[in-house]
């Protein structure tokens, strides 16, 4: 009983003692397993954009080379532009070397070490940085489209090259992605070290986030034909490639493409998944095969923004709850996209996967950038682990966080941790998902998984700061002969090993969960 903070063995006693009269008198949370159903849970889904090789190699297996400063990026040079993040400035920040492609190379080659594997974001805005000068806003240059800028095209059509040809004033993509290739051939032969491709990065902004190379607001049109025009430049280079399309920031970039003059009341991602089906069957084949959004939670609390850096009660308990804005057709946030655009319930994924099956079946699904806030806190793990437990529920292809705010984020590592290496020796969650239902979604969340030997794997979330006694029903699954326990709680942010459970007969567990935490459960047949 020591993970729940009880050190007396008659506390423990009783304690479990009224847990028992709870289950009895039919108040604990019931959790229904069943291992007859089950779908395969991508291997992509444990992401994130700044990666820490050196502490969390084992918790990811995605990392993405993407963000503001990857559109206006020169693979030739490594000149790059900071947009509004920093004055609009040209500058080296991303690399002193001269050596074509070389943070790509880098960032590639370290995931590849780790065992994960890459979205590399490639610019299709139109003009790449030629220089790396600083000095600030590059509008104080005269004409400085033409003297601080070079055109970029989605295709070369001419031989590559290899350093690629500095003096003619042009940058090509298609020669970026063959120079990737080439230098990691592996990439299409292991699927857990292999190179995904992200058509440029939040579109809907660029005529505030890279005003200088695209003033305008982007339309519906133009970002239509920039991805079908790149996904077939990069599919004539990469065949086996999937391209993932086209990186909305979030919920106005979804649904207007952030008031798109060519808007006409119509739904952006409805009008893309035409268009990209349309590229399609004139080409012959799919171009893009992703379909990859931001989320960065609008849900409030205290009318504080969850993603703030803000941990008391109320902002806490709102941040717990908003995943659900992912799934749950019986949730509804409070937010400004609830109450003047969805008018209820957000459903985010579902959503998406209704346009696809409506306008281009079989595309997939992946959140490359989101965030629910709260890292340095317990409820940001909470968070964190209802959220990887849902893109593994719900189908998602592909997930990468996106750290915002503090840099202390050792609880959404520690939700990581909760699935990819809960005993610290590399133990995870599933490939396989397995039906896995509570009877108290708001209090709870529950996920199941068969492992590679033969475990069910589950994880447990309790978003309340009361401890819940749960009954887990398990249904067409082998007899349990151990369920060795691990714990997530605000005391520390790590996995911690607690008692085994007993089991309550052939099919059945019954378990405590402690008050706002995580807990992976590893039952070993017998």
């Amino acid at each position: 009983m020591s993970s729940l903070g009880f050190s007396q063995l008659g506390m423990a006693l009783a304690l479990a003692a009224v847990l028992a009269a709870q289950i009895e008198a039919g108040q604990a949370v019931v959790f229904e397993i069943d291992g007859a159903k089950k779908q395969a849970i991508s291997p992509y889904i444990y992401g994130t954009n700044q990666p820490d090789w050196r502490t969390h190699s084992k918790h990811l297996t995605l990392t993405r080379w993407g963000g503001n400063r990857i559109t206006a990026y020169n693979w030739e040079t490594n000149a790059s532009n900071a947009g509004s993040d920093w004055q609009h400035q040209n500058d080296a920040l991303l690399s002193q070397s001269h050596s074509p492609g070389e943070p790509v190379r880098q960032l590639v080659a370290a995931a590849h070490a780790a065992g994960a594997s890459v979205i590399v974001t490639v610019p299709i805005c139109g003009y790449v940085a030629a220089d790396k000068l600083g000095g600030g806003d590059v509008n104080k240059t005269p004409d400085y489209l033409k003297t601080r800028f070079f055109p970029t095209f989605p295709r070369k059509n001419a031989a590559f090259s290899d350093p690629p040809n500095l003096g003619d004033g042009k940058v090509f993509q298609d020669e970026f992605v063959w120079w990737l290739e080439k230098a990691f051939p592996e990439a299409r032969k292991d699927p857990a070290r292999t190179i995904f491709y992200d058509l440029d990065n939040e579109p809907d902004l660029w005529s505030s986030t890279h005003a200088r190379i695209h003033p305008q607001k982007a339309t519906y049109e133009e970002v239509a034909r920039l991805n079908a025009e790149s996904a077939a430049a990069i599919k004539a280079v990469a065949p086996k490639a999937l391209v993932f399309g086209p990186v909305n920031y979030g919920w106005q970039g979804l649904v207007k493409l952030q008031d798109a003059p060519d808007a006409k009341d119509r739904d952006f991602l409805d009008f893309y998944l035409q268009r990209m089906q349309a590229a399609h069957q004139k080409a012959g084949h799919r171009l893009v095969d992703v379909l990859d959004v931001h989320w960065y939670s609008e849900a409030r609390g205290a009318n504080v923004r969850v993603v703030e850096d803000d941990s008391r009660p109320a902002v806490a308990a709102a941040r717990v709850q908003a995943p659900r804005s992912l799934w749950d057709p019986s949730y509804t946030e409070s937010s400004w996209i609830t109450q003047w655009s969805t008018k209820g319930p957000i459903r985010l994924i579902p959503r998406l996967r209704e346009k696809i099956d409506k306008f281009y079946p079989g595309t997939r699904i992946a959140l490359t950038e989101y965030n629910h806030g709260g890292g340095g806190d317990i409820s940001g793990g909470i968070a964190e682990a209802d959220t990887l437990g849902i893109f593994g529920r719900e189908g998602v292809f592909a997930a990468a966080l996106w750290h915002v705010g503090r840099t202390d984020d050792r609880f959404i590592h520690a939700a990581f941790a909760m699935f990819r290496n809960y005993d610290g020796k590399g133990a995870a969650f599933g490939d396989t998902g397995l039906a896995a239902q509570t009877s108290d979604v708001e209090r709870t969340s529950v996920y199941a998984s068969l492992d590679a030997q033969g475990r069910i794997v589950l994880v447990a979330i309790n978003k309340t700061d009361q401890v819940i006694p749960v009954e887990i029903r398990l249904s067409r699954c082998p007899r349990v002969a151990r369920a060795a326990v691990f714990r997530l709680t605000q005391s520390s942010a790590q996995p911690v090993p607690g008692p085994d459970l007993p089991a309550a007969g052939p099919a059945k567990l019954n378990c405590d969960l402690p008050a706002q935490s995580v807990s992976t459960l590893a039952l070993t047949p017998g």
